[in-house]
This record gives C-alpha cells, sequence and structure tokens, in this order.
C-alpha cells in the first residue's frame, strides 16, 4: 500500500466512509448532469422515440408567437471586439463581449521550414 501511513493520522473507520460517501456523492452529481442536460435521456427513460424533446423544443423556437431578445446597442470594446447590449423579452438587460477569433501561431506559404539540427 502506497499510502499506508494516512492511517496512522486517520483511522480507517472514519477514512473508508469518507471515501465512499465521496464517490457516492460525485457519481450522484454526474448523474444529476447527465439528466438536467441531455435531452435523449428524458425521451429514453419515458420510452419516447429519442429526438422526440429536441422536436419540440425546435417547435416552440420556431413559434411565431414567442418573444425574441433583441440587441438595443453595440459598441467597439477596447480589444478590437463588439460589446452587445441583449435585452431580454422580460426586459432584464443581459452584456455580451464578441471577440475577434485569436490566432495563436501562423506560417506564410512562401517562408522556408524551420529546420533545427543537433
Amino acid at each position: 500500500m502506497n499510502n499506508a501511513k494516512m492511517w496512522l493520522v486517520v483511522p480507517p473507520a472514519v477514512g473508508v466512509p469518507v471515501f465512499l460517501g465521496a464517490v457516492a456523492v460525485g457519481s450522484f452529481a454526474v448523474h444529476v448532469a447527465v439528466l438536467s442536460n441531455t435531452s435523449w435521456v428524458a425521451d429514453f427513460l419515458s420510452g419516447e422515440p429519442l429526438g422526440t424533446g429536441d422536436a419540440m423544443a425546435a417547435a416552440q423556437v420556431l413559434d411565431k408567437d414567442v418573444e425574441a431578445a433583441r440587441a438595443a446597442y453595440v459598441l467597439p470594446a477596447h480589444d478590437g471586439g463588439m460589446e452587445v447590449t441583449i435585452i431580454m423579452p422580460d426586459g432584464t438587460p443581459a452584456k455580451a463581449i464578441l471577440q475577434p477569433p485569436e490566432i495563436n501561431a501562423s506560417l506564410t506559404t512562401g517562408a522556408a521550414p524551420l529546420v533545427v539540427s543537433q
């Protein structure tokens, strides 16, 4: 056992249940996240064909009676992006910052390849 001295500080009667409890809580959290962030699980558990929930959600989005959010104004940001103020359907404002894609490295077509010799 690699960490045998740990049991000199924490008795196994405390450490083992705490470890197993942490595993159970982590597993429960993962299952809750999967159930709340996917649509196919609810379809599967209810016995409906997969994608039925997605089709209903898409129909709600395409419904013409649904009030959509609108951009109130757009300002240039200090880093070259755009700052957009969005007015939600209930009247609350939200800000979004749109940034241009960051180029980390580039290679021009006319440049010779870098050759490193040892």
